[in-house]
């Protein structure tokens, strides 16, 4: 985890706006993906969201869906769109990851590379992922922390979006948001928090490892032989940030409750059980089983394979 205190946060957004910068402040990225790099004074007269975002993080991918709609939507319309990239690990930094990043989730819209945190601490931001809205005259509205509250976001778009241009027709609220208003957002009560694995953050008991592991402040890395992680967990979806070893490509075996994961498997498993992968990302093992008390049991003998963080949901 960075030096600042921060989160990949999720269940429901707050909105708030207490610590942030009250301006669009400074955009000073490392790089940009998709656009040239922009300015604060030269979005003035625009209506700017600004998505900060970590490609791994399993919080923001629930949210992509939104963003990107909005983008597509109300981009001709005057709203600008901004991802600010903050990397929560080291391998969020280099270039091939985070364009493979950008190229897999379908974004569009303008990205700022935010490699050293420049961006993160001007508008004085604590978490991913963390919406900012700002109307035509570079003024923050407001601000949502988490997953959820599209609903609110999308009403708080369209009002900008009036404001900047009087008399303006917009289409109607987009289908996703729409369907949100209607089934809010799933309970994660009882749910598993974010399990880290590295020493840093590793809570004790957590997980069991076997095998020849080393571990470091952000992960566990197999030195040799075969190596197991065994996770108690109660969810119904389980995901894992892991990073292939010099090969470039690795191979997980996933049990759960010691039994073939079966059709519980998540959409990085095979119909072997087998979560094969040549990324460094979050690899999804289980979904759609029962949210109640299992055992998660992974195992591969790919040496140099890392394992960084579990997530989770209902």
């Amino acid at each position: 985890m960075r030096v600042v205190l921060s989160l990949c946060l999720g269940v429901v957004a707050a909105s708030c706006v207490a610590g942030a910068a009250s301006n669009l402040p400074s955009l000073r990225a490392q790089r940009w993906v998709n656009s040239p790099p922009l300015t604060a004074e030269a979005l003035r007269g625009k209506v700017v969201l600004v998505d900060f975002w970590e490609y791994t993080c399993v919080n923001w991918i629930r949210t992509a869906p939104y963003v990107k709609d909005w983008n597509r939507v109300y981009a001709p319309l005057g709203l600008v769109v901004i991802g600010v990239h903050a990397p929560e690990f080291e391998f969020g930094k280099h270039v091939d990851n985070i364009d493979r990043g950008i190229r897999d989730h379908g974004l569009m819209y303008p990205i700022a590379i935010d490699n050293d945190f420049a961006i993160w601490r001007a508008f004085g931001n604590d978490a991913w992922p963390a919406k900012y809205l700002f109307d035509d005259r570079g003024r923050l509205v407001r601000r949502w922390i988490g997953e959820g509250s599209y609903d609110e976001i999308e009403r708080e778009i369209r009002r900008l979006l009036i404001t900047a241009q009087p008399g303006s027709q917009l289409p109607a609220v987009t289908e996703l948001a729409s369907t949100f208003a209607k089934t809010g957002h799933p309970s994660y009560a009882g749910i598993t928090n974010e399990t880290y694995i590295g020493a840093e953050r590793r809570e004790p008991g957590a997980v069991t490892l076997k095998g020849d592991w080393h571990t470091d402040r952000q992960y566990v890395e197999l030195k040799k032989g075969t190596g197991e992680i065994i996770l108690p967990f109660v969810a119904g979806e389980v995901n894992l940030v892991m990073q292939p070893g010099p090969s470039g490509r690795a191979a997980v075996s996933v049990l759960l409750d010691g039994k073939p994961i079966g059709d519980a498997r998540g959409m990085d498993v095979g119909m072997d059980g087998v979560a094969r992968f040549d990324r460094s990302g979050m690899i999804r093992l289980v979904a759609g089983g029962p949210p109640r008390r299992h055992v998660l049991t992974l195992s591969s003998n790919d040496q140099g394979l890392r394992a960084y963080v579990f997530t989770f949901g209902p």
